[in-house]
């Protein structure tokens, strides 16, 4: 696709139709019958000049459903990739990865999702921890390797929304049921080791603890200010005070104003992280958990009951996340493909080709999470 410039779409452009202009006396242009004084023509020419002049990595190289991928936008994924996965990787896979990103945020704004700059934060903040840094630090990282943590973060939004596309549109075939985790597992030579009994017969799986949980949410409209936050904070910590079991404590809650009490849930041990387990661990069955500021309001959880229970194996677990990965891998990669063939994408020329990044193979992307390291594609 040939480019067009300001200046041909502009000025010039303006005046090709020559019979539809004449001189004036003072060395302006008429157009049928209007006068244009040769100043009107220096605001145009100033714009042409200084678009000229801007950095060819501003340059748009595609649009994606109205949304523009630049040369700047494809040069961020490749460091991206590099400092990340330590790939080679060529320039259309650094096309295709943002392609992909944009629609996966598309196709999430279709379903209504919001994704809020707090679960995106907060997902920035948890990936830096399984790597054993800080949030300021994880952005210095990236910093120091040329990348804005902004790319991250957008990449992050994508992988959300499009998890959550993908569970909720298709959870009844994404879900995996204990007969194909036993059957997996009597195939598997490790797991035949793990199911072993013990040499002296008397060891057990280690224990852990089921929580069910009521999530109680003092809501705070969009836009509310800094004291309307810590209002309601005052009102959940006056409920959390006089809070003494559930069966009592939960009517309660439901007479507040603008508080919302969803439905139980139960979360075992394996399922949660170490932090949140001595959370819950320290609060008593039947109390609250401290308040919580998030993106929806203040909210809190009530420990209704606490069970012990027998863990799942590591290699039963380990399976069973695969199988579960596996489905999602094949599910997203059709239903991205159909998302591709719909999509409006218009490329355009670059200014300048893109430099292949080039680094060592990489390591084997961890399974641990929906959420994909930029480069790995779900189709």
């Amino acid at each position: 696709m040939s480019k067009r410039s300001l200046v041909g779409s502009g000025t010039a452009g303006f005046l090709e139709n020559r019979s539809d202009h004449r001189r004036c006396n003072n060395g302006g242009t008429t157009l049928r019958g209007r006068r244009f004084p040769r100043t009107w023509l220096l605001p145009a020419a100033l714009v042409a000049l200084l678009s000229a002049a801007a950095p060819a990595k501003a340059q748009v190289v595609l649009i994606v459903n109205g949304d523009p991928i630049t040369a700047l936008d494809i040069e961020q994924r490749g460091k991206l990739v590099q400092l990340t996965l330590h790939k080679t990787v060529s320039r259309q896979e650094l096309i295709d990865d943002p392609i992909d990103d944009k629609i996966k945020i598309s196709v999430g704004r279709r379903f209504h999702l919001d994704i809020t700059a707090d679960d995106v934060e907060k997902a920035f903040v948890d990936m830096g921890g399984r790597m054993h840094l800080t949030r300021q630090a994880f952005e210095q990282i990236l910093t120091q390797n040329g990348i804005d943590p902004a790319v991250m973060k957008d990449h992050i939004k994508a992988e959300i929304s499009w998890a959550t596309v993908v569970q909720g549109k298709f959870q009844s075939r994404l879900h995996v049921n204990e007969k194909d985790v036993l059957q997996a597992m009597e195939g598997s030579k490790d797991a035949q080791k793990d199911a072993q009994p013990a040499d002296d017969g008397q060891k057990e799986k280690p224990k852990g603890y089921e929580y069910v949980l009521r999530p109680i949410l003092f809501v705070i409209g969009r836009g509310a200010g800094k004291d309307v936050t810590e209002a309601r904070k005052k009102e959940a910590e006056a409920l959390r005070a006089r809070f003494e079991n559930c069966e009592a404590g939960i009517p309660t809650a439901r007479t507040l104003r603008d508080v919302v009490v969803r439905e139980q849930i139960v979360k075992s041990s394996d399922d949660l992280q170490g932090p949140i387990r001595q959370i819950l661990d320290g609060v008593p069955v039947g109390h609250l958990t401290s308040p919580e500021v998030t993106s929806r309001g203040v909210e809190l959880f009530a420990l209704c009951a606490k069970r012990e229970a027998k863990l799942e194996s590591a290699a039963k677990k380990e399976v069973q996340n695969k199988l579960f990965s596996e489905k999602f891998e094949a599910q997203g990669k059709r239903f991205l493909q159909e998302l591709r063939k719909a999509a409006m994408i218009e490329y355009k020329e670059p200014i300048e080709p893109i430099k292949e990044i080039k680094g060592k193979k990489a390591p084997k992307a961890s399974r641990e999470s929906n959420a994909k390291a930029p480069g790995i594609k779900t189709q």
